[in-house]
């Protein structure tokens, strides 16, 4: 099972997001959304009751429930309560929430845009464009961040060529070509720059992505 990570947004808020190519569909982070839709401070806590007392009920939306792993608050990966659309529809309607609706709008609409960036890949570059001018950057950094993106991918497709498994194998090639640059592995350089969960080509600087690209593309 061939799967994306990604972060989408709804109204600025982040929520953590899986694609499965094998069963071309989304999975979301089902606390993550709970966060946005009962705006609860611990949202955990919420989906352990609720799951309970769906539970209780017999409602299949808790026992068809995934867990996969994702990002975590701590910088690790680690196993998440994850719904898919149809699933968080039902979902919804056990969350009391002025955002119910909107929600749902939002839901539709990351489909239709992932089925419109398979049929034209450049839409989903326009929307990255858009998604990083909107958090502020320039447009020289997105350029070079989406030739870093462009050069990552040739770079990973040639080793799941050459039969590299994505995972561990994939981190220590990286932190090799982080190291020739920088003297860190990635999990140094993102201490460095005190990140967590971040995304740490996010908050590189331009010639720290150029560095990075140069060595991502003699590995090549």
């Amino acid at each position: 099972m061939t799967k994306e990570t990604a972060i989408k947004l709804f109204n600025e808020t982040q929520i953590r997001t899986l694609w499965d190519n094998t069963h071309e569909k989304w999975y979301f982070s089902i606390v993550d959304v709970i966060g946005v839709l009962a705006e609860s401070s611990n949202p955990h806590t919420y989906w352990r009751v609720l799951k309970k007392r769906l539970l209780d009920e017999g409602n299949e939306t808790v026992t068809n429930c995934n867990a996969l792993k994702m990002l975590a608050a701590d910088g690790k990966m680690r196993l998440t309560d994850v719904a898919d659309t149809e699933q968080l529809f039902r979902l919804i309607q056990s969350i009391p929430s002025p955002k119910a609706e909107p929600f749902k709008m939002w839901l539709a609409q990351v489909g239709r845009e992932r089925i419109d960036e398979i049929e034209d890949p450049e839409i989903g570059l326009d929307r990255l464009m858009e998604t990083y001018l909107r958090k502020g950057y320039s447009k020289e950094w997105i350029n070079q961040r989406l030739k870093s993106i462009e050069i990552r991918k040739e770079l990973t497709d040639e080793w799941e060529n050459r039969g590299v498994k994505k995972g561990q194998e994939f981190a220590i090639l990286t932190d090799e070509i982080t190291k020739a640059w920088s003297g860190l592995t990635t999990k140094q350089y993102k201490g460095h720059k005190d990140l967590k969960k971040e995304n740490l080509r996010d908050h590189m600087t331009n010639l720290e992505l150029v560095l990075n690209m140069l060595a991502e593309t003699s590995t090549t």
